[in-house]
């Protein structure tokens, strides 16, 4: 076997090294995503200077570590040896990340990491004044760095393709994109329909309710899914995420008066994310068979807690009690079931939108963010873009720039997310038909059993880390290939009974 000297005349072995130094990296990455939440949630606007110069820092240290000539050489060593299945996944997944961080150079990682940050707090302010003006030009050099450091990683590609693997590394764009074609081939003419139904929906959650009152309701639904307050917590966000390791996975969610119910969605759709965080492996911390797959799938996460469990007929059987207890109201399980399953093709705000239009909005910023980045729409031309979009795909126009073209913060961190959505929405409806023909989803909702239920996609999702590729887990989870065609047949079936088309 292959050994390195240290410095005091012991060997130690390629992986074991190689093994050590992809730990740090990845202690370093969850430091960073603990100021960050600190940023997010508590710092004083103040600090951002400070707070963007602290994870430039980190993001330097980090890209030096994973660059290092060592790394070059053990990974060398080591893909030339006969290893194990888990070693070959440490391999395989730093592999792909050296090839990529060795070719930016770490002065341009250190500027887009504090630009980043400090874009973060130019956005809300912009977005608090409703005034895109004041972001365009941070938005602009945002754009300029990404594609330079796409540019450094595959001069030949396609820059926003390169933007796109960064989060989801081993599944096609081609495939996302068809995936969307199909979407708007079937749930245009579905929002259609609806739109022009007869059918009335209950709303009975009117009136308003003060933050206090909406932080305890979504504590109490958290908390009857199975939160692990041990190892997360949730605060308050101007747009709700999850961020951290399985030992602490906090979540966020934020509070409109006159919509309780949308706060206790947002906190089921970030308790999805956590619950993926703490089904990883505790004894794999730092390396990649202890950490999410990808994007889409932790999305997928998200999604079908959000979706599966808390817009089901047998959730609000077992739920709308407490939101009873809670917000003072009288409603029927059919109604609250109603309620949270309305569709509003007029909403202009994604992370409001229902569960058929939301769709519309994904799509409507890709279009927009791959004009962007491939240098066809100026800065300056995206709210027109935007708003001009948003009629054509759902009729109505944004007010102003905060319900338009600010309402995202994810452009401060870079390009070609938004896909990942769509792709956790499809996927979810995909893990939900391969749920149901080991369990009885329904009845155990009904029952507020939910422990099988994560104990189902921790053992079919979780427990797996990076071990295969995002084709491989879809796979290995559903026994087939990711498809829209359960997500179409879910959305048919569902908003056709809902709206007796």
């Amino acid at each position: 076997m292959a050994t390195n000297a240290d410095a005091d005349g012991s060997e130690t072995d390629a992986y074991t090294e190689l093994e050590d130094r992809v730990k740090r990296l990845s202690y370093l990455g969850d430091a960073s995503g603990a100021l960050a939440w600190d940023q997010r949630v508590m710092m004083p606007e103040g600090g951002a200077p400070a707070r963007g110069k602290q994870l430039s820092a980190l993001s330097t240290v980090s890209h030096d570590l994973l660059t290092d000539d060592e790394v070059a050489g053990w990974l060398d060593e080591l893909e030339s040896r006969d290893l194990g299945e888990d070693e070959r996944v440490l391999v395989r997944e730093t592999r792909r990340q050296f090839d990529r961080a060795t070719s930016v150079p770490s002065d341009l990682v250190a500027e887009l990491t504090e630009t980043q940050s400090d874009a973060q707090q130019v956005w809300e302010n912009a977005k608090a004044d409703a005034n895109f003006d004041a972001f365009a030009p941070t938005l602009d050099d945002l754009r300029e760095l990404h594609v330079e450091r796409a540019a450094h990683i595959d001069e030949s590609a396609d820059p926003y393709r390169v933007m796109f693997e960064d989060g989801e590394p081993y599944l096609p764009l081609e495939r996302v994109e068809s995936i969307f074609d199909t979407l708007r081939e079937e749930l245009v003419p579905l929002i259609e329909e609806i739109t022009e139904s007869d059918a009335e929906l209950a709303t009975p959650f009117t009136g308003e309710y003060d933050d206090d009152t909406q932080m305890a309701l979504c504590r109490e639904v958290v908390d009857e899914l199975g939160y692990d307050w041990n190892r997360g917590r949730l605060d308050t966000a101007p747009h709700p995420f999850m961020v951290g390791p399985q030992f602490d996975a906090r979540i966020t969610t934020r509070f409109a008066a006159d919509d309780p119910v949308g706060s206790v969605m947002s906190s089921i759709h970030e308790f999805g994310h956590a619950t993926y965080q703490h089904g990883l492996r505790d004894d794999e911390y730092g390396l990649p068979l202890g950490q999410s797959r990808s994007s889409g799938v932790h999305e997928s996460q998200s999604r079908f807690w959000e979706n599966h469990v808390g817009r089901t007929e047998a959730f609000w059987e077992y739920a709308t009690p407490i939101v009873n207890d809670h917000l003072d109201t009288d409603a029927t399980p059919e109604e609250a079931f109603e309620a949270v399953n309305q569709i509003y093709p007029e909403n202009r705000i994604r992370v409001e939108a229902d569960e058929l239009t939301y769709h519309m909005h994904i799509i409507l910023r890709s279009e927009i963010e791959r004009e962007f980045v491939a240098g066809d729409l100026d800065v300056d031309a995206i709210p027109e873009r935007w708003n001009d979009l948003m009629e054509e795909y759902l009729g109505v126009r944004p007010e102003n720039d905060a319900e338009g073209c600010l309402q995202d913060i994810h452009w401060t961190g870079g390009f070609a997310s938004f896909q990942n959505y769509t792709v956790g929405s499809v996927l979810a409806a995909q893990l939900d038909a391969a749920m149901r023909e080991d369990l009885d989803v329904d009845d155990l909702v009904r029952e507020g059993e939910f422990d099988p239920i994560r104990e189902w996609l921790t053992e079919h999702v979780h427990s797996h880390g990076q071990r295969y590729t995002t084709d491989e887990l879809v796979e290995v989870a559903t026994g087939e290939p990711l498809t829209a065609d359960y997500f179409v047949e879910y959305a048919h079936e569902k908003f056709g009974d809902l709206y007796d088309l």
